[in-house]
């Protein structure tokens, strides 16, 4: 994986390019474990500050996304850290609340005195903690939020994404898209940074593509909404040919069963990002719809190497469960965060920063 910077007014933010219950115990014991006295972690160690939703639907997520980097972090310490300092973490819960993120980002910050800030789910938190870590100057890796605007419009120096963003993904539905027969669109999704950007970054490559496709209207609930038979029932009467469902972690999982349980699934084919990951379909189970299809960052079967067959395994054998693409995203925040500070030659934030541009790590889907 190779990064490289997104260029824009404020000088771009870096964006990956690259090939593509014992999980809550073993998360708890992280939680814990990562609550260490500050003073005892001063001096020798590299110190990592994650803010992330651990809390609600999401956690699903991120609970993975924290196991891979606690287990890449454990491998690189065992082989005696980065710059002869081991690498520790603290853990905060945002509860997908951008007020909660954006207070413990500071906290981590100014009271934890952490090296960089890592983490979250959701692209609204994403952003508020951008916007504090470009005044402060803060390393800032979002592990998961896909939003196009962290590195592009609202992307600036500190600001490393390591996630597939709206734009790939949203082009990566729409190609899927323009091969099927449908002519009429409806676009559902979250009410929230991601929900829109992924909704219009599929709709507008699908327009380019298949400029004779039509758009029938838009239904955008709240973070959080827990009834949806109202946008269903708006849909169902519009009879689209089809649905792009703009749904992030927080709604993944309660609308693909309210797709099932109103027959939304079975009358209107329905596409998401990220509805076939293993995380998103695991916890359906009898209530996940047919009907949906999508796309994904990755897929714990794919690709057959050696190096995925590795990290699956190790997954699995240390958490009683398949990785998705979260616990990807973890494993690779870790090893940008060692290689990036190995490059560097110094624990120090401008030095990493400038190290970024052009790193290439070695993870389970290739170089």
């Amino acid at each position: 994986m190779n990064f490289k910077r997104n260029q824009n007014d404020d000088g771009g933010g870096m964006k990956m390019k690259g090939k593509k219950t014992a999980l809550s115990i073993f998360i708890g014991l992280i939680l814990v474990a990562s609550l260490v006295p500050a003073a005892v972690m001063a001096g020798n160690t590299i110190k990592i500050g994650i803010v992330d939703c651990y809390t609600g639907p999401a956690a699903v997520y991120t609970k993975q996304a924290l196991a891979a980097f606690e287990m890449a972090v454990n491998e690189i310490n065992k082989k005696g850290g980065v710059l002869g300092k081991k690498i520790e973490f603290v853990t905060r819960d945002d509860k997908f609340k951008v007020d909660l993120a954006l207070t413990y980002a500071k906290e981590l910050h100014m009271r934890e005195d952490v090296d960089l800030l890592a983490g979250n789910i959701s692209s609204s938190n994403i952003l508020a903690i951008s916007d504090y870590c470009k005044k402060n100057k803060i390393p800032w890796i979002p592990w998961a939020g896909g939003s196009d605007k962290i590195t592009g419009e609202q992307g600036h120096r500190y600001v490393i994404q390591t996630a597939v963003n709206t734009i790939f993904a949203g082009r990566a539905g729409a190609v899927g898209l323009a091969k099927k027969p449908f002519k009429k669109y409806w676009i559902a999704g979250d009410d929230y940074a991601y929900g829109h950007d992924v909704g219009d970054g599929c709709w507008n490559y699908l327009k380019k593509i298949k400029p004779e496709v039509e758009l029938m209207g838009q239904s955008w609930w709240k973070v959080g909404e827990s009834d949806f038979t109202p946008y269903i029932t708006a849909i169902m009467a519009a009879k689209p040919d089809a649905i792009i469902a703009a749904t992030g972690g927080m709604s993944m999982a309660p609308f693909m069963k309210a797709a099932k349980a109103t027959g939304l699934s079975d009358k209107i084919p329905i596409w998401i990002h990220t509805s076939i990951d293993h995380t998103s379909v695991k916890p359906l189970g009898k209530e996940g719809p047919a009907g949906v299809f999508g796309t994904s960052n990755y897929l714990f079967y794919y690709p057959e190497t050696p190096a995925n067959k590795k990290f699956a395994s190790d997954f699995l054998k240390a958490t009683g469960d398949h990785p998705g693409w979260f616990a990807l995203a973890g494993d690779v925040t870790a090893h940008v965060i060692a290689e990036g500070f190995k490059k560097a030659g110094a624990v120090d934030k401008e030095k990493f920063i400038d190290a970024i541009e052009g790193l290439e790590i070695d993870s389970p889907t290739g170089r």
